[in-house]
């Protein structure tokens, strides 16, 4: 098993590709903190799985999550940085509460969460793995998405910096930039039959992604087979950002 032994904590885990990249890891033998601002309804704990109701947007609960990750399971291998929102609208449209929500879970929730597993892993020397996940909207614009654009691109500079700091710990810093994958976040839009047939004209695979394709990228960054792979943002996007 690929994350024997390893601790993770997965941020937006109630559904989607978080739970994916979840569920995967505990295949691969690692122990998992499901975290999301909501509880998960049906969710049974187990000695390989625990869950921790966070709303990274805020720093204390942020915190705390890392600090629960430890008690739990005793250490801190492995952050995936997934929760995130995307509401649209365009820009003369955005609202400063849009804006800001968007940047409080997207951007600054990513910062937190990441500022405090680094800091565990530096205290404790472990040579953990960060994985942040950004999009192909953090590479190319999308209309009616300014804020989400906005924060996945930062997303990928945060990465970058991070990367530099953390290298001489031995803590590895990566994004996944995932392309349109089926999700009950891109549910409405893919229910329109013209955005639907946008989506898949402009994926070079001509197919859109599943939440499983996502999570086979965590684990590869998650595990000792990317020993030498930080401060890269790998696209999951059918060859979207290719063109």
């Amino acid at each position: 098993m690929r994350l024997e032994n390893k601790v993770a904590v997965v941020t937006g885990s109630a559904s989607g590709i978080g739970k994916a990249i979840a569920e995967m890891f505990i295949t691969e033998g690692a122990k998992v903190v499901y975290s999301d601002i909501s509880e998960i309804p049906g969710f049974v704990e187990s000695e390989n799985a625990a869950f921790c109701r966070t709303d990274v947007s805020d720093s204390t609960e942020a915190d705390a999550l890392i600090a629960f990750a430890v008690e739990k399971f005793g250490k801190l291998d492995i952050l995936v940085n997934n929760a995130g929102i995307g509401p649209t609208a365009e820009l003369t449209a955005t609202s400063d509460e849009m804006w800001n929500k968007v940047l409080a879970v997207d951007l600054n929730g990513t910062f937190y969460c990441l500022r405090s597993a680094a800091k565990y892993m530096k205290d404790n020397r472990i040579n953990g793995s960060i994985i942040n996940m950004a999009s192909i909207m953090g590479l190319v614009g999308f209309r009616m998405a300014s804020a989400y654009c906005a924060a996945k691109g930062a997303v990928n500079q945060l990465t970058k910096v991070s990367s530099l700091e953390l290298a001489p710990d031995g803590i590895r810093v990566n994004s996944i930039a995932p392309g349109v994958i089926e999700t009950a976040m891109t549910k409405d839009s893919l229910e329109n039959p013209d955005a639907r047939a946008y989506i898949l004209g402009s994926t070079p695979l001509g197919k859109l992604g599943e939440p499983n394709d996502i999570a086979y990228a965590a684990v590869y960054l998650a595990s000792n087979e990317s020993k030498f792979v930080t401060g890269s943002v790998l696209y999951v996007d059918g060859g979207w950002t290719a063109q």
